[in-house]
């Protein structure tokens, strides 16, 4: 049996190594030309970096249709199904950068000073320009994917993917903050929202390998499926992170979702069972919370049986998910993606 500790390992360096691949193919497909300010900025954050994890999904997927050793194959020149040869490698980049997009406008929302270790988009530069660079890369993304030379009929039904997705995002978020203003969400709501917001673009990357590659609807259905699964899965885990990972560790104060009095499904199953939600911390301020504070009020959730609840919810809709990928050959790279969906809701920080 693989313990945590390998499957980090191994999930760590298949994203190590396909993010490096990724990485010097986002200069050739979104260079910095005129005007500079725009294209530096829509770039900023790409250059920032990240662990590229959707990429990596979408990478791993098309290789297990493909039915080759993993990174053994030039995703610049990828076989289809039909035995002609695609550039995945430019939806990989089309993912990332619609990803990026959502983090600037995100973080013009939330009004946030940093990201992934930098001043935020419209902080380094300003909002106007921050907008506009998240417009570019929005638009971008379409031109990218338009890029990889698959069947004119799967071209289209790759972008109507990626739109749909861009609107769910969109639909997700504005759900995200109508629940702020909310006494109580359901659990299904709450499942709702994390699976437009966060998940779709998870889905997105998993069956666009399969649809530029011609396999069959059950196919694209199923990756899809899974991809909803453990992107649902990945946000849980972040929520539980968020109350059960140090503050150091963490990058931010431990608790701010609950400070914030943000809705997760830890909050929303523990005003299930009676507890006082606003109650459990006395600050609205992140910077002015205790860790005792925090302390108190996990303990609080987890005699609730809240927090269990989101790692059962996590765990059941991971092995859902990989369930999913019976559709798929029985090969190495399928395995990746198992041990990928297990690592987003076993990872620490």
């Amino acid at each position: 049996m693989t313990t945590s500790k390998a499957r980090e390992e191994t999930v760590l360096e298949a994203v190590r190594a396909r993010r490096e691949l990724v990485n010097e193919a986002i200069p050739e497909e979104l260079p910095v030309q005129q005007p500079e300010r725009l294209y530096e900025a829509s770039r900023y954050l790409l250059d920032a970096g990240g662990k590229r994890l959707r990429p990596t999904v979408l990478l791993a997927t098309a290789e297990a249709l493909a039915d080759v050793e993993p990174l053994s194959t030039d995703y610049r020149s990828f076989p289809t199904l039909q035995g002609e040869t695609i550039d995945m490698m430019d939806a990989a980049v089309s993912v990332e950068v619609i990803q990026s997009f959502t983090l600037i406008h995100d973080d013009i929302m939330d009004d946030d000073d940093l990201r992934r270790g930098v001043p935020a988009v419209h902080r380094e530069y300003d909002l106007e320009t921050a907008i506009l660079a998240g417009d570019t890369l929005y638009s971008k993304a379409f031109e990218i994917m338009l890029e990889t030379g698959a069947d004119p009929s799967q071209t289209v039904d790759a972008l109507d993917v990626l739109a749909t997705t861009c609107t769910k995002i969109c639909e997700g978020q504005a759900l995200d903050v109508t629940f702020e203003k909310r006494d109580s969400v359901a659990p299904e709501e709450y499942l709702e929202m994390v699976e437009q917001k966060t998940a779709v673009l998870y889905a997105a990357s998993a069956c666009l390998p399969a649809i530029l590659q011609g396999a069959d609807q059950e196919t694209i259905d199923a990756l899809y499926g899974y991809g909803l699964d453990i992107g649902r899965a990945f946000q849980i885990q972040d929520d539980v992170l968020d109350l059960t990972v140090p503050s150091d560790k963490l990058g931010k104060q431990r608790g701010s979702d609950l400070v914030e009095e943000k809705q997760t499904l830890i909050t929303v199953h523990a005003r299930d069972q009676g507890v006082d939600i606003e109650g459990l911390v006395d600050t609205e301020d992140v910077d002015a919370v205790t860790e005792a504070e925090i302390d108190d009020a996990v303990a609080e959730l987890e005699e609730a049986g809240s927090i269990s609840y989101a790692n059962e919810t996590a765990r059941d809709l991971v092995e859902q998910g990989k369930d999913r990928l019976d559709v798929l050959p029985d090969n190495e790279a399928r395995e990746l993606l198992c041990e990928i969906a297990d690592y987003l809701i076993e990872r620490g920080y």
